[in-house]
């Protein structure tokens, strides 16, 4: 092909991280009903899904190699597997976050031309996470963040996480807004249902979470910050209308005291600041619609390896657009936004 295959949005996890999630099972440590119901699923379950998701996530070798070439991936933005180091003590979580990152930039030092790496931080101590990303990136040579949505039920709108977009902003990298199982706020009615995990909660959770930072000011406060969202943008993209529509009216309406005027439109955050992956929608009209609404340089491939690892789905878009949209979405946006 005239052009290499980037996969955006591929996650991967540590024997320590998983030693960690089970004692926490076992011991009863956490009643986040999110988290149980995720990981007491996939650290438990004799099922092959579950099996070979947890044995591909600890593989940063021959394993996930192999199966980026029987794909034809060229190369993998690897990133910690939700909710990460984002349900443990503040301490925990830092130590965690600084063993994750330097085991992740071996793996990559070992297969530079495979794995590109996003450093891991712990929005528990937002000072401490602006220092790990900065750590991670001019150290550890890796090319962003990932946060993994909330943080035990905290989301980044709240300014006093924001020391963490100021150093992804000064070191102009992007972070990843990654889904997690939503809060113990939204998860009921949808755990009831089986609906909480990644068929639908977790864009819910996501969804709402990327448009707070930017109905909080994140954007106006950090103007040149990027931010990338999975799924395609966690279906906003597909609203933008009526959140520009809506949000003008409710601001002016004078409805809620926290819903203050911005200096542009939801629609222009989503075009200029943030950024969207194709992970787990291997769907060329939704991918072409973002495309379309949002800019072909603003959409990027991605697989969400392990949990959706599906060969046919890797050639969706190769007879689809035209033969620049093609290079932008699978190799030229990647280049430019993680600088590879």
């Amino acid at each position: 092909m005239p052009y290499q295959r980037i996969a955006t949005e591929e996650a991967f996890a540590t024997p320590e991280l998983f030693a960690l999630y089970r004692q926490m099972l076992t011991n009863k440590t956490i009643q986040d009903p999110g988290f149980l119901s995720l990981w007491g699923f996939y650290l438990s379950s004799p099922s092959a899904r579950a099996t070979q998701i947890i044995e591909r996530l600890q593989d940063l070798g021959e394993r996930r190699i192999g199966d980026m070439d029987s794909t034809s991936v060229a190369m993998h933005i690897l990133s910690l597997t939700s909710p990460g180091v984002q349900v443990f003590d503040a301490a925990t979580a830092v130590a965690f976050a600084k063993s994750s990152n330097d085991q992740l930039a071996e793996a990559v030092r070992k297969h530079p031309a495979r794995f590109v790496g996003l450093a891991a931080v712990a929005p528990q101590n937002p000072p401490e996470a602006a220092k790990e990303l900065e750590r991670g990136v001019r150290t550890l040579g890796l090319k962003g963040a990932i946060i993994n949505s909330h943080t035990l039920g905290e989301y980044l709108d709240d300014p006093r996480f924001w020391d963490i977009f100021a150093a992804a902003e000064a070191l102009d990298v992007p972070v990843y807004l990654h889904p997690n199982s939503p809060s113990a706020g939204l998860i009921q009615p949808l755990l009831q249902r089986g609906l909480d995990g990644a068929i639908y909660g977790f864009g819910v959770d996501t969804g709402m979470h990327l448009l707070s930072i930017i109905t909080s000011g994140v954007f106006d406060r950090f103007p040149k910050l990027k931010v990338i969202v999975g799924h395609l943008g966690e279906a906003l993209p597909f609203w933008l209308f009526r959140l520009d529509y809506m949000h003008r009216a409710t601001v002016n309406s004078k409805r809620y005291a926290v819903l203050k005027p911005l200096q542009r439109k939801i629609s222009d955050y989503m075009r200029e600041n943030v950024y969207v992956t194709s992970s787990g929608m291997a769907w060329a009209p939704a991918i072409q619609f973002c495309q379309q609404v949002l800019g072909a340089e603003r959409v990027m491939y991605a697989m969400d390896y392990p949990y959706q690892f599906e060969a046919s789905e890797v050639t969706e878009m190769d007879a689809v657009g035209t033969d620049l949209d093609r290079r932008k979405f699978y190799e030229v946006n990647a280049r430019a936004v993680f600088k590879l």
